[in-house]
């Protein structure tokens, strides 16, 4: 059974320059996504039932129109979020400019490990300084983990406490190629994710969920040997900056925005045909239910 559509994930750029090895991100190209199209998306998203929008990339704060993007979404009732790797005083400028207008904003950010196994410099203290010089009232640091160090993790815990900003992890999620480029087999590379998650728990509260969603990534990194793959349960859309809406970012099935709106609302009201794989296994979970928090909050320092 399909779960109804509540919210969008938009990628407002087919573009980015951190291009980290473990990105989830299924399509890479040139260009922004227009607001013609952007505008359509959201008056026929709107008529299906979804409630907000949350606006990424490549890299949003990179789009020419962003308070446009932003405003047009309210003006169609939808709450709009962000998620970014804003760090350059321009990103952080344009950032600024919309903070206030967003329900919530989140910096991501990879731990050490992390950063040598894809090659990025996204900072936890950087990622932390972007948090600071926003307006937002929830304003969220997301860690993607790898080879976690116990004092790694209590300085994180430490930073922030003090910057009074929200904690979430991740796991990297690696496909097969990359796995074999890295010389790290399936069996060690599922211990290392619960490792990870055994010193995040000495510094932070992890929920159920976060538990579940690893044993959910094992199963599904066994599955790829020809084990069976659940179907997608995700209440969350996808629009590429192409303006094709899909079910999920790595759904082969997909329907133009530009489509008549019955032939919108059938594919996003009809079953979803897409198979979970562990690369949108963050995005495909079941929606959660009101006493079960996905956030994962640091506890007091």
């Amino acid at each position: 059974m399909t779960s109804h559509v509540r919210t969008a994930l938009i990628s407002t750029a087919g573009h980015c320059k951190v291009a980290c090895g473990f990105c989830f991100r299924a399509d890479r190209a040139h260009g922004f996504l227009d607001t013609a199209t952007y505008t359509r998306t959201l008056s026929r998203l709107k008529e299906t039932g979804v409630e907000g929008v949350c606006l990424t990339g490549g890299e949003p704060t990179h789009h020419p129109q962003l308070q446009q993007l932003v405003r047009l979404a309210h003006q169609f009732g939808m709450s709009v979020s962000m998620v970014t790797s804003a760090r350059t005083i321009s990103e952080v400028t344009a950032l600024s400019q919309v903070a206030r207008l967003l329900a919530n904003v989140t910096v991501s950010a990879d731990s050490q490990g992390a950063m040598l196994l894809g090659r990025t410099t996204r900072t936890a203290a950087s990622g932390i300084d972007t948090l600071r010089a926003i307006s937002t009232e929830t304003r969220i640091l997301h860690v993607t983990c790898w080879n976690l160090s116990d004092r790694e993790c209590q300085d994180l815990a430490a930073q922030v406490g003090e910057a009074g900003v929200e904690a979430q992890f991740s796991p990297v999620v690696l496909d097969e190629c990359t796995l074999h480029r890295s010389g790290t087999s399936v069996q060690d590379y599922l211990a290392q994710q619960h490792l990870d998650a055994d010193e995040l728990s000495r510094h932070f509260h992890l929920s159920d969920r976060y538990q579940d969603y690893l044993g959910e990534l094992r199963a599904l990194q066994l599955a790829e040997a020809g084990g069976e793959r659940w179907s997608c349960r995700s209440a969350t859309a996808y629009v590429s900056a192409d303006g094709r809406i899909r079910r999920c970012p790595y759904g082969q099935a997909s329907v133009s925005a530009h489509a008549p709106r019955s032939a919108i609302s059938d594919f996003l009201t009809a079953e979803a045909r897409d198979r979970v794989t562990p690369d949108c296994a963050a995005i495909c979970r079941a929606p959660a239910t009101s006493d079960d928090d996905s956030s994962l909050c640091p506890t007091p320092v």
